[in-house]
């Protein structure tokens, strides 16, 4: 291919970021990053940006190589037969290969009255927009976070530490995804901060208004503040651009990370769902996903058949306000098992597990091609393994 081979990256995120970094190793590579905002958002702080002890905002520079192109704009279209994009501020731009790295936000809002009256916070403008409707409201006005999972969790703990009155909606369970033995330290610290928990059949959400929500087994509860955090979705990009997702819209691709449509294709992070086995949606899977996607494109330029994705996360790490968190230690499959730090210590690995992804794309910015990742996951192997081994059909 004469000349330099052009790579676009589309998303500034945690997978975004790494993968654009990763392939500036090679002289001959230009790599534009496409990304609606100016600055790279931290998500896993957005529930202190809630709260008001953190910005959650790191500036580009500080994160993303120099030799790394950023287009500030909206892609509203990919347009592969032309190996192009389309932007929102109108013109092109065309590649010789696209990582997909839109990343996930809040996913549909399909409970009567949601989309309304409550207020979502996986994106900063959510944030923005929930934190001041939280200062806005009285000392005593009812807050209720809507699910169960990590971002309600650290959402509910935050604001209760400022003084707040808050309700935890779990609807089946608080932290589907902790071991017992983690879940009850959590309940625990919840429960001093005064945070009120429902769970089990009867703690669904059904229906949202402008005061108040009300559950499945009929309870209707006050509330003044209503915060969703119920699930992630998916941009429909991929979808609106003729390329084959899964139910939830990611871009199937196969081990390599590759485009089950387009071998000029790569996906990576949350919007990428590999043999249709998607990882975790996390900061933690962002990182891997997204050194695999730029080592599988450099893979391709060289004439090289990319390597197989086998890596795995092995943790989770869960904040209760500032003093406080629960390090939930993982099997390699990211299985939780029985060990798990809580207290003052879970709070302070909490914090270095924020901390690290900045210092890893950095690091990586800085020297292209040094970020490793020692978690290895055998299960997901014997899964994918399992996947391509047809089955049989029956005999008459």
């Amino acid at each position: 291919m004469a000349g330099k081979t052009e790579v676009v990256v589309i998303g500034g995120g945690y997978a975004g970021v790494m993968t654009a970094n990763r392939l500036t190793q090679r002289d001959d590579v230009t790599v534009t990053l496409i990304n609606p905002r100016p600055s790279f958002v931290e998500r896993i702080r957005l529930h202190q940006f809630v709260g008001g002890s953190d910005d959650a905002v790191v500036d580009y520079p500080e994160v993303l190589a120099e030799k790394v192109g950023l287009v500030v704009d909206a892609v509203t279209r990919i347009n592969a037969s032309e190996r192009s994009v389309t932007l929102a501020t109108g013109g092109t731009v065309g590649y010789d290969y696209l990582v997909y790295a839109v990343g996930s936000g809040t996913a549909e809002l399909r409970v009567p009255g949601a989309a309304e009256f409550a207020y979502p916070t996986a994106s900063l403008e959510e944030a923005k927009r929930l934190r001041s409707v939280v200062n806005d409201a009285p000392a005593t006005a009812s807050v209720t976070v809507v699910g169960g999972g990590p971002l309600g969790i650290e959402t509910a703990a935050e604001l209760a530490e400022l003084g707040r009155t808050v309700t935890l909606v779990c609807g089946e369970q608080l932290g589907p995804y902790l071991h017992p033995r983690g879940r009850r330290s959590v309940a625990k610290v919840l429960s001093s901060l005064g945070v009120t928990v429902l769970e089990g059949p009867g703690a669904k959400v059904t229906a949202v208004t402008r005061d108040a929500v009300r559950l499945s087994d009929g309870r209707e509860l006050p509330s003044t503040v209503t915060i969703w955090t119920a699930g992630f979705g998916v941009p429909d990009l991929a979808a609106r651009s003729g390329l084959s997702t899964d139910d939830m819209g990611r871009l199937l691709t196969d081990e390599t990370l590759t485009s089950v449509d387009d071998e000029r294709i790569v996906a990576t992070g949350d919007a990428a769902a590999p043999s249709d086995l998607p990882l975790r949606m996390s900061c933690q899977a962002a990182l891997p996903l997204g050194s695999h996607a730029a080592d599988t494109v450099l893979s391709r330029m060289a004439g090289e058949q990319p390597a197989d994705f086998g890596k795995g996360i092995a943790a989770m790490c869960v904040s209760l306000g500032r003093r406080a968190g629960v390090f939930q230690l993982a099997h390699r499959n990211d299985v939780a098992m029985r060990l798990h730090l809580s207290g003052r210590l879970g709070a302070k690995l909490k914090e270095s597990a924020c901390k690290s992804p900045i210092k890893q794309l950095a690091d990586e910015a800085r020297k292209p091609g040094s970020h490793t990742w020692l978690v290895n996951d055998a299960k997901r192997r014997q899964l994918v393994q399992a996947k391509r081994v047809p089955t049989a059909e029956p005999t008459a």
